[in-house]
């Protein structure tokens, strides 16, 4: 092996050694697993969340797989209707075209030579991430046989009465001229105002005040509401306002909705215009005016001097001609919550206009019944509330998109607006006798990609087709998935395959958190504070860092923020840490909370580990190869009880990580096996095993079981890290299995270790600890006391149990060995001690002698020294934070860490005192 493990030099050459071998498929087995992989956008790329969700499925299959189970990982991606068209539709643009000028069908056949071309960065990056997806079953939403499914189920909804076509507010993006879901919409803080119109009462007799942040939409007002029970206007419920501008006449209404305490109490209702304000209409049978075109301008149905202006050009006029007519009461600075398309930046405007639509309230059902029974359950349960919330409310689906790229509604008109649907033209035609004078033309929109992905579990086997795949991974095992899309992908894959496969589409959803940065902020572009997976694992320097991360930034001042962050923060640029260390600190944080955050000290920390790995590896062969490693079952073999303990410790950790897998808690399972492999393994195991295969006294069958156990419980516990670590227990296993006695191509096929509880041996647990305290206890003596490691000491024992004694004469080689001592002795009850440090292990009191080993003025006047500087240092602290202007102004992140400084001071500061309390006493 190399003498420093190098990531680079594996990952990739292991990875296509892999799929071309085809390991990724099912390999048959009793049982079925499979894992259908949220599909990303085929216009994206890797970013951290999708690493995260990519590596907890991972880890799940290569766990499954190693386990016996038939396993498939199904891959694909989505065709991202409007990311997909826009990005195509740059190209046009940079070129001096666009799609209009190229017409439909050769818009389309460009979408897929850019497909073809340039659409597969985010799959080469999960290959990169080491994800062991069966690419030979790759799929994507539009693909012929996804296409046929997506097809099958809107005619036979359409059949059933539960898709329809109707007139009701959608998102719409005036850049895009589309309807988009809510996901799409991006709500953050901006700064507005709140304009404060009176509007006049028809009768003269006063007039009402509202509150608007768009005042552009009260030229679309039908009504003005109160709440029913408010003092201040019972009495004007019924009756009439003169709409400002308008040569209109609106009710005042009552309703509950109306907060009593915000603002003037009056609430001005737009139903063409406000989702709220929609409800409300049909609750009171109020006229919807929609007053923009597709494009955001004022239409005709508004008062002749405001057709044709942008909204927001609108705006401004609308309130200077207010307050021409002193009806402009006053202007607040306001801040409100902006939607934004996420594609397009525009401002979202709720718009009234006919779409498709399921008929979501009757198939909500079904889907709430199957999480209520248990046939599906959430992980963590309380994700559970939060589907149940969204289910009992649930509004008719909009599925339709006034886009080019997409499943085309399968739904053609005659003249006179007859709607046939069907699988094409010809057997529309057929089915209703339409003969070829009757014109016919399609219906120009698409399909909401939820829709094709809704599908997924089952359109990606076959369906319509009832194949040998859908029967054996069908229903899937687990959904691994974030909690904002619960609703739009979730609950919709749960009804539909409810519908029309007659069974959940999966048995468990494993809900994970959002990865966030280490301050807990959401990672964002405008932020400058995201980090791309596969910088992390590869690294990059400064200047490419610093150009990812402003590239398209329109805000010169934002983005020369973002350039001096990056540098302050990574003056070096980013090292490359490898995949199997980035997957590592994402399981790590793979706990049931919601919010991630992401530390590169902890990748930091998890390279280390890989760099420990290597490095046992490395000894163990050494002390192996070209070695009795006891494979020959006709020689004797004595175990040692470090051989024993290390046994049993495996044992217990396989215990534990299968527990912690089945809960979904990779974290527990990550740091099960760090504990043992860092902690037990190597820093103690290891040692433990020097004195025996290096004391030319020590019997051959001794050696024997030691290295015996050194190669194979490092073969096991590379097979327990494995589905965590793919890379670098592949490359250490190729070379550890031969001397082990494992047969097999790779170590991903291998049998996954599970508890032998036989080999549990409470003994030897109970005595290795015992041993362990005491080294520690010495160890701590000679750092306490500032005793140069290489100096060997002399360690007395007294006031210890018989049990204590045993243990001591057992283990004097091992202790000798480990805590660096020339002599060990046991003092009598009546024998005086000398002057000595001590420690204590239960009742055995620990005594290392002084004399000749330090300064005792010198050491005493350098704790004084240090302590004087702590002191300083805590005085410093304890001031700021005693400052309440620091304190108040500060964000609560840096006092946070203000706070563990002041505490790790404390700590620093009692340790050493107490020291120096020792030290005067010898």
């Amino acid at each position: 092996m190399d003498k420093t493990f190098q990531p680079a030099n594996i990952e990739t050459r292991w990875y296509q050694h892999w799929e071309e071998q085809g390991y990724f498929k099912p390999q048959g087995g009793e049982r079925n697993y499979s894992i259908m992989i949220p599909p990303p956008n085929v216009t994206g790329s890797l970013h951290m969340g999708h690493g995260f969700q990519e590596s907890i499925m991972d880890a799940l299959i290569r766990y499954h797989r190693m386990c016996g189970d038939n396993t498939l990982w199904q891959v694909g991606t989505d065709h991202a209707g409007i990311a997909t068209q826009m990005v195509v539709e740059r190209q046009l643009e940079a070129q001096g075209t666009n799609r209009h000028e190229l017409g439909r069908d050769a818009f389309i056949d460009k979408i897929w030579e850019w497909k073809r071309e340039s659409g597969g960065t985010i799959t080469r990056q999960l290959r990169r991430l080491g994800a062991s997806l069966d690419w030979s079953r790759e799929r994507f939403t539009m693909d012929e046989g996804l296409s046929r499914a997506v097809q099958e189920v809107f005619i036979r909804l359409y059949r059933e009465d539960l898709i329809y076509r109707g007139q009701r507010l959608v998102n719409w993006d005036p850049v895009f001229h589309t309807a988009v879901s809510d996901l799409e919409v991006l709500a953050e803080e901006e700064q507005g105002h709140l304009w404060h119109f009176r509007y006049p009462l028809a009768s003269g007799d006063g007039h009402l005040t509202v509150a608007t942040t768009r005042p552009e939409t009260m030229l679309g007002d039908t009504a003005v509401a109160v709440h029913p029970e408010d003092e201040r206007y019972r009495h004007l419920i019924g009756q009439l306002i003169r709409l400002p501008l308008s040569d209109r006449e609106i009710p005042i209404i009552a309703d509950d909705y109306v907060e009593q305490d915000f603002g003037t109490g009056c609430v001005k209702i737009t139903p063409g215009h406000d989702f709220n304000d929609y409800e409300m209409g049909k609750r009171h049978s109020l006229p919807v005016i929609n007053i923009l075109d597709h494009n955001a301008a004022i239409n005709e149905n508004a008062p002749a001097a405001y057709v044709g202006l942008d909204r927001f050009v609108a705006r401004a006029q609308i309130v200077a001609d207010m307050e021409q007519l002193g009806l402009l009461e006053k202007v607040e600075d306001h801040t409100l919550k902006i939607p934004r398309g996420d594609r397009s930046g525009a401002v979202i405007e709720p718009w009234l206009t006919e779409q498709w639509y399921v008929d979501a309230k009757k198939m909500a059902g079904p889907a709430m019944a199957a999480v209520e029974s248990g046939a599906i359950e959430f992980v963590p349960k309380q994700w559970e509330n939060t589907y149940f919330a969204w289910m009992r409310d649930i509004q008719d689906w909009c599925i339709s998109r006034q886009l080019w790229w997409g499943h085309r509604i399968p739904a053609w008109y005659d003249d006179a607006g007859n709607i046939y649907v069907g699988s094409d033209e010809a057997a529309v035609r057929s089915e209703h006798g339409l003969d070829a004078g009757v014109a016919l033309h399609q219906d120009e929109d698409v399909l909401d990609t939820w829709f094709s992905s809704a599908l997924w579990t089952f359109s990606t086997q076959g369906w319509p087709e009832q194949t040998e795949d859908l029967k054996r991974f069908h229903p899937s095992s687990v959904l691994v998935t974030g909690f904002d899309i619960i609703f739009f992908w979730v609950a919709r894959m749960i009804m539909m395959s409810l519908h029309f496969m007659h069974e959940v589409p999966f048995h468990k959803v494993y809900v994970h958190g959002l990865v966030r940065d280490a301050e807990g902020q959401k990672m964002s572009k405008s932020k400058g504070n995201v980090l791309d997976p596969i910088d992390l694992i590869d690294g990059i320097d400064l200047d490419s860092l610093i150009q990812k991360r402003t590239s398209g930034l329109m805000q010169p001042k934002l983005a020369d923020k973002i350039r001096a962050a990056t540098r302050r923060d990574f003056p070096d640029g980013i090292e490359a840490y490898g995949t199997d260390a980035l997957r590592y600190t994402f399981y790590s944080l793979a706990s049931t909370g919601r919010d991630i955050k992401f530390d590169l000290g902890r990748i930091e920390g998890y390279r280390n580990f890989c760099n420990k790995i290597w490095n046992a590896a490395r000894y163990v062969l050494m002390n192996c190869e070209d070695q009795d490693c006891g494979t020959d079952l006709s020689l004797p073999v004595t175990l040692s009880l470090a051989d024993r303990w290390i046994v049993s410790r495996l044992q217990q950790t396989a215990e534990e990580v299968e527990r912690a897998v089945a809960q979904f808690r990779l974290d527990l399972a990550s740091q099960a096996l760090y504990e043992f492999i860092w902690n037990e393994y190597c820093d103690w195991y290891l040692e433990l095993s020097k004195p025996v295969l290096w004391d030319e006294q020590a019997s051959e069958d001794l050696k024997r079981g030691t290295r015996r156990t050194l190669i194979r419980v490092l073969e096991t516990w590379l097979r327990l890290l494995h589905p965590l670590m793919p890379f670098i227990t592949e490359e250490i296993w190729q070379r550890v299995a031969p001397l082990a006695g494992a047969e097999g191509p790779t170590i991903m096929l291998q049998p996954y270790p599970h508890c032998d509880r036989a080999a549990i041996d409470s003994a030897a647990n109970a005595d290795i600890e015992w041993l362990k305290k005491v080294i520690i206890g010495v160890r701590n003596i000679r750092g306490e006391m500032n005793i140069p490691p290489g100096r060997n000491l002399t360690l007395l024992c007294r006031h210890g149990s018989e049990v204590d004694a045993a243990r001591l004469r057992d283990n004097e080689s091992f202790l000798k060995k480990l805590a660096k001592l020339d002599t060990v002795d046991w003092l009598a009850e009546d024998e005086t001690a000398p002057v000595a440090a001590t420690a204590l292990v239960g009742d055995l009191e620990l005594l290392v002698p002084m004399a000749g080993l330090i300064d005792k003025d010198s050491e005493l006047s350098r704790l004084g020294k240090e302590i004087d500087k702590l002191e300083k240092d805590r005085a410093r602290l304890e001031a700021k934070l005693g400052n309440s202007a620091f304190v108040d102004r500060a964000p609560k992140e840096v006092v946070a860490k203000e706070r563990e400084k002041l505490e790790a001071q404390q700590h620093a500061l009692a340790k050493l005192r107490s020291q120096a309390e020792q030290m005067a006493r010898l």
